[in-house]
């Protein structure tokens, strides 16, 4: 199963539109995971009719309408990969801990709201990932999302996508 994993697109404000290369990437993903912060509508309607299947949470920058659409947190069994999906979880310092022991029963939580990617794993297991943000890259050198693939209970072959200036 092939997963294409974004967050924090905040569009029309960090951009006009998502990159050409993340929604060339869309018809292969068999799953697309938003970790919030969309800030309009039209992109969960933009992602819902291009996606096979969309997992997505509401962000501190979603307003109702998306609020009224969207969990705050939301959960997956992808082929026996137990998935987490989460805007916001602390501070970068205790993240692994703090999670592990928020999402006990997961084998993958994803996250956003810092922009920045992240990809750990806390004791006990659990793999963080942030895909950072495809329109806003806050004090990075790209913008990026991520790809993987989960398969028999596992994550693989986990990418991190950098995508040219604007």
């Amino acid at each position: 199963m092939r997963l294409l994993l974004m967050s924090d697109t905040h569009l029309p404000k960090r951009a006009k539109a998502l990159p050409a290369p993340l929604l060339d990437a869309l018809p292969g993903a068999d799953v697309v995971v938003h970790a919030g912060d969309w800030v309009d509508t039209d992109t969960l309607d933009l992602l819902e009719s291009r996606s096979r299947r969309l997992i997505g949470v509401y962000g501190n920058n979603d307003g109702p309408e998306l609020r009224a659409r969207l969990p705050e947190t939301a959960y997956a069994d992808l082929g026996g990969l137990r998935l987490g999906v989460v805007h916001e979880t602390g501070p970068a310092q205790g993240r692994e801990a703090r999670c592990a022991a928020r999402f006990p029963d997961l084998d993958v939580l994803v996250f956003g709201h810092s922009h920045i990617p992240w990809d750990t794993t806390a004791p006990g297991g659990l793999r963080l990932l942030n895909p950072g943000s495809p329109t806003d890259r806050r004090r990075r050198p790209h913008c990026t999302y991520l790809t993987a693939v989960a398969a028999a209970g596992r994550l693989t072959d986990v990418v991190l996508h950098r995508l040219p200036p604007r």
